[in-house]
């Protein structure tokens, strides 16, 4: 499992701890760090921001991106508009677990601000553990697990019939408007590099 770390960088200061976080909580796991990192001066929104991660998993690229914001809300909805991402919202281990369980998807969004106060760095821990401690869309309870499989499956399917594609998104996409996004060198490069669609890369060079 390949897993991206890359937050909003209004938390940049939350970087390093969310990737080593991520790399105690999934050990088999190759874990690539994209930052947005403390010494950096980028000032990308959770918007900006995810785009990169709907370049990452439309394109195959990575299975699985961790990251945040300030409230960890406005992340979970802005990376839920791009193809093929199912992101959840986990401030706890226990909705991290659900998510992870239940939902079965490719991207979580964590609080990174709101609530992170003392001792919060050992809910983030805990957080990650109860994600990754486990096998994805098993269902849960296990009583119900073919029920729960079958409304998760459903639902992507709905989440994908009202999405475009991710070439169609490409091609019409306002370049000025996700420039600092689009700049970014080294979620890019990596993308053109790991993807494993190559219209999307194919579109991507002709935006660049």
């Amino acid at each position: 499992m390949k897993i991206a770390v890359l937050q909003g960088s209004s938390q940049k200061d939350k970087n390093q701890l969310i990737y080593e976080a991520v790399e105690h909580s999934a050990p088999l796991a190759e874990v690539i760090n994209f930052g947005v990192f403390e010494e950096e001066h980028a000032d990308l929104s959770y918007v900006e921001t995810s785009l990169l991660i709907g370049l990452l998993i439309s394109s195959g690229a990575v299975d699985f991106v961790v990251t945040g914001c300030s409230s960890g809300q406005g992340m979970m909805l802005a990376c839920n508009a791009w193809p093929k991402v199912c992101c959840g919202y986990a401030p706890t281990p226990q909705d991290a677990f659900l998510f992870g369980r239940i939902n079965g998807g490719n991207t979580v969004s964590l609080p990174l601000g709101l609530n992170f106060g003392w001792c919060g760095e050992v809910n983030l821990k805990h957080t990650l553990e109860a994600l990754f401690n486990g096998e994805f869309g098993c269902g849960y309870p296990p009583k119900d697990s073919v029920r729960k499989k079958k409304d998760t499956k459903l639902l992507k399917n709905v989440s994908e019939a009202n999405k475009r594609d991710m070439v169609e998104i490409l091609e019409v996409l306002d370049k000025n408007s996700f420039s600092k996004a689009l700049s970014r060198k080294k979620v890019i490069d990596y993308v053109l590099l790991n993807s494993k669609d190559e219209k999307i890369n194919a579109a991507l060079r002709q935006l660049l």
